[in-house]
């Protein structure tokens, strides 16, 4: 039951025993306690308790046990209504009970009976036959019906407007998910086993000639297969790159600097004042690097790769500025099969709050360069 429901039908019970209170009030301001008014006021008491439980127990009773329950309730009412018209405004309560347990025929034929009983009632003991006495129970009985049966209509529209939401948040999720776990894959799966295959590969032309330097290149892909394994790990339960375990985007920028003679050399510098940056900018902003010199290394062939992060008073930048062959950016992203790491450089600076643009042109080189607000980095940092 939707929270809707309960308050329908908390107002209709409620109505039900004001209404009940209504009619033997004024069966006792207009007959005294004399003749049958005590049975009458007995009966209305029976009637009251026996509605009560019912409302009590309701989910304990079963559909057996709350059809048993409505007839009784009903049946008692029709004697009262039989002697005291009075108790025919308990029908309302009562329709919306008939409404709300029976099958649409059964429901229709209770609503019939219900009415007709009213309006029996009042012709009977009426000193003269008024229309207002048949034509008001069958409006009420119409407009409970209707009221009731569009109430039930927009909660159930309700319920499964509410379900299609969960699912497409489910879906979203699902999306939002795989779309993480893409980018991690092609951040840190990808490149690292493009770098372990471009080590091993050197490894085996050199490995009889130059057999010293072989062993340098398998060295290094034996750490490359370790780093990757980490993390690996670490994106697999949502934490933090282990390059950022410092808490220093400096000192995990600077890992990406290899030795001297490594092939392309990769250069890292940092320029003006360090200050807190929270743990998704400096993600972000180390995963940029990260694809940025991996791209550079598989496509452009470059001899340097130059890394600078810079403390701006309103920003946080990185550039990794390379001077290998170059590319159309544009040609690069609608050629299929390609220009998903720069999407995904873009979607990780978006979701910080940043930028990021290339530049490039075949045969000068590749800049790549991310920006975020300061505030995306120092709120973030302090509120962490």
């Amino acid at each position: 039951m939707t929270e809707s429901e309960r308050r329908i039908h908390l107002a209709m019970h409620a109505g039900f025993f004001l209404l009940l209170a209504a009619s033997a009030s004024r069966l006792v301001v207009r007959h005294g306690l004399d003749g049958t008014t005590p049975a009458l006021l007995a009966l209305s008491g029976v009637l009251a308790v026996g509605y009560a439980a019912g409302v009590v127990w309701w989910d304990a009773l079963g559909r057996r046990g709350r059809l048993t329950w409505l007839a009784a309730v009903v049946v008692c009412w029709v004697v009262l209504v039989a002697m005291a018209p009075s108790f025919a405004w308990c029908a309302v309560p009562l329709f919306f009970a008939a409404l709300r347990l029976l099958s649409p025929r059964a429901a229709v034929i209770a609503v019939v009976v219900l009415t007709s009983t009213v309006i029996f009632a009042g012709v009977y003991l009426a000193d003269r036959v008024d229309p207002s006495l048949v034509l008001a129970p069958l409006a009420v009985a119409a407009m409970a019906a209707v009221i009731f049966l569009e109430l039930q209509r927009l909660i159930d529209d309700l319920v499964r407007t509410r379900g299609e939401l969960a699912a497409s948040q489910r879906a979203a999720g699902v999306l939002e998910e795989r779309e993480r776990l893409s980018r991690e894959i092609h951040d840190t799966l990808a490149q690292g086993l493009t770098s372990m295959g471009i080590l091993l590969q050197a490894a085996d032309r050199q490995w009889d000639t130059a057999p010293d330097a072989a062993r340098r290149h398998l060295r290094r892909a034996t750490e490359a297969a370790a780093t990757n394994l980490e993390e690996a790990r670490h994106f697999v339960r949502a934490l933090a790159p282990p390059a950022l375990a410092s808490g220093s985007l400096p000192a995990a920028l600077g890992e990406l600097a290899g030795p001297p003679d490594a092939e392309p050399r990769v250069l890292f510098r940092v320029e003006g004042d360090e200050y807190p940056v929270g743990v998704e900018v400096q993600t972000a902003l180390l995963r940029v690097a990260q694809g940025a010199v991996a791209n550079a290394r598989e496509h452009a062939a470059p001899a340097t790769v130059m890394i600078t992060l810079t403390y701006l008073g309103e920003a946080v930048s990185l550039d990794v500025a390379d001077d290998g062959s170059g590319f159309d950016p544009g040609a690069a992203v609608s050629a299929p099969g390609r220009g998903y790491g720069l999407r995904a450089m873009r979607d990780r600076v978006a979701e910080v709050g940043g930028t990021l643009t290339v530049e490039s042109a075949p045969g000068a080189g590749t800049v790549v360069a991310a920006m975020v607000p300061w505030h995306a980095g120092r709120e973030e940092a302090m509120s962490g």
